[in-house]
C-alpha cells in the first residue's frame, strides 16, 4: 500500500477520488513508477516498527479530584499557648485555610501568634485578614480571598 493510499484511507477520501476519476479521461500511457527514495524507505521502516496505539493516551491535563478535595479543607483553631502557632503554620504549609480565634488567650501572646502567622503567610504567598474581634482568617496561596468586613462592626460588638 503506497503512502498516497494510506493518506486517503486515513482521511476517507476514497469516495471523492472515485468521483474525480470518473470526470477525468483515462491517460494513454501509465507513467513508470519511480524508485522509492531513501526518506520514504526510512519512513516505511519506522511505520512498521511502531504499532499504532489502540487507545488514546491521557496527557498531563488530567486533574485528580482528590487533590482538589484536599485543598478545600478548613481548620478552626483556638490556641491557648504561643507554641500552638507552629501547628497552625503547618496547616498553612499543607495548603489548608485556617480560622484563628484568639479570644481565650492573653493579648500579648495573641499579638505574638499573629506576628508569627503573618510571617508564615507572607513566606507562603498567602493572606491574613481580620474577620472579627480577635478572629483572623489565614489563607494559603491556592485560596483567593475577596470582600471586606466593615470596621464599625468590630466596635459595635465590644
Amino acid at each position: 500500500m503506497s503512502f498516497k493510499d494510506k493518506f486517503k484511507n486515513f482521511f476517507y477520501l476514497e469516495e471523492e477520488e472515485e468521483m474525480q476519476e470518473k470526470k477525468q479521461p483515462a491517460p494513454a500511457q501509465q507513467p513508470r513508477p519511480e524508485p522509492p527514495r531513501q526518506a520514504d524507505q526510512d519512513w516505511r521502516q519506522k511505520d512498521r516498527r511502531k504499532p499504532a496505539p489502540s487507545k488514546p493516551q491521557e496527557g498531563p491535563n488530567v486533574v485528580s479530584l482528590q487533590s482538589i478535595k484536599k485543598s478545600s479543607k478548613m481548620i478552626l483553631s483556638e490556641p491557648r499557648v504561643y507554641a500552638e502557632a507552629q501547628d497552625i503554620a503547618e496547616h498553612l504549609k499543607n495548603k489548608r485555610t485556617v480560622v484563628v480565634n484568639l479570644q481565650r488567650i492573653d493579648h500579648g501572646s495573641g499579638t505574638r501568634i499573629i506576628d508569627f502567622l503573618s510571617g508564615t503567610v507572607y513566606a507562603l504567598g498567602g493572606d491574613i485578614t481580620r474577620i472579627g474581634h480577635d478572629i483572623f482568617l489565614c489563607v494559603p496561596e491556592n485560596v483567593e480571598l475577596s470582600g471586606e468586613i466593615s470596621e464599625y462592626l468590630y466596635d459595635e460588638f465590644e
